[in-house]
């Protein structure tokens, strides 16, 4: 009535099975199964669970279940192997998995900011790598493994891509002393992280001047501001002002009528809530809007001051009230 999963290691001489344990339930590399063969089975034992047969299932015989090519997944965990594979804890400055064709990404609880903490299981997620050959597979999975970019913690990709490039791996000819033939498995080259420390440096040095430690050169010029020239008057009447005056049918009559496209700027919003590092205030956007109205009220539909991100951009970073 569910899923299990019977573990074996293989002769390659001899293609005997020798029997290790049998588990009830779905172990984590049910995924290599899954793409090799397209039948989901968590969802085939959540079926089989509620009364289904493995007919319904569509497996109604040994002959339904077709394998199409190659699979290997590599369980990317927070274990360090410089450091005997011990798990490493921090909080997640970057995540970004690699991605593609022939490439499924079985996630967990990983995102940037998240803790990872040793009281739980180290692994971040699982990649699988399908294709028709096993050396595809290898190719596939080395790739999207390179351009995985994790931060704030150490991870087993570099061991996992020594593995993948090594000839006896790739040959199929690996057992169970296969590390410890190998030390060069456990040799990485050193990681400088240079493109993290080159953004935090350039964002320090833009926002601060050249007070940044580590600048060089002369103080950061502090550049008198540049505004827009003074507005002649108040800004041209637009769909706002039918609005007002003819209410909500002489609005729709006039927005059917014109015939430009008409946009809505979002200058405002995006700069309050991401654009501007959350710097822009409530007053700012007040100051600079008979500017915005002056060069722009007649020739878009709507102008868009708040989202609703704002409201969270108020109150954690300008402390500011938005119902005020």
């Amino acid at each position: 009535s569910c899923a299990g999963t019977v573990e074996f290691l293989v002769d390659p001489k001899t293609w005997r099975h020798y029997f290790i344990e049998v588990n009830p339930r779905v172990q984590v590399e049910h995924t290599v199964t899954e793409v090799v063969t397209q039948h989901d089975i968590v969802q085939a034992q959540i079926r089989i669970a509620g009364g289904a047969s493995l007919a319904d299932v569509g497996i109604a015989s040994q002959e339904d279940v077709q394998v199409r090519g190659y699979a290997i997944q590599s369980r990317v965990t927070t274990e360090d192997p410089e450091n005997d594979f011990r798990p490493d804890t921090g909080r997640l400055q970057a995540w970004r998995p690699g991605e593609g064709f022939g490439i499924r990404l079985d996630g967990g609880n990983a995102f940037t900011g998240a803790v990872i903490s040793p009281h739980y299981d180290s692994m971040l997620m699982k990649v699988t790598a399908s294709a028709l050959t096993f050396e595809q597979a290898c190719d596939r999975l080395s790739r999207a493994l390179k351009e995985t970019r994790i931060r704030g913690v150490r991870t087993n990709i570099p061991f996992v891509l020594n593995v993948l490039k090594h000839p006896t791996f790739r040959a199929g000819d690996a057992t169970t002393s296969f590390i410890a033939d190998n030390p060069q498995l456990l040799v990485f080259p050193k990681m400088g992280d240079r493109a993290t420390k080159l953004l935090a440096y350039l964002a320090d040095l833009a926002v601060n001047g050249r007070k940044a430690v580590g600048a060089t050169g002369a103080v950061t010029p502090r550049y008198a501001a540049v505004l827009p020239p003074e507005t002649a008057g108040p800004p041209p009447p637009g769909l706002k002002q039918v609005l007002e005056r003819e209410g909500p049918e002489g609005f729709a009559k006039a927005v059917r009528a014109s015939p430009r496209l008409l946009l809505t700027d979002t200058t405002m919003r995006d700069a309050h809530q991401s654009l501007l590092a959350t710097r822009v205030r409530t007053k700012d956007i007040l100051a600079a809007a008979p500017y915005a109205a002056d060069a722009l009220g007649d020739k878009c539909y709507s102008f868009e001051n708040w989202g609703g991100a704002t409201f969270d951009v108020c109150m954690r970073f300008l402390h500011e009230c938005p119902w005020e």
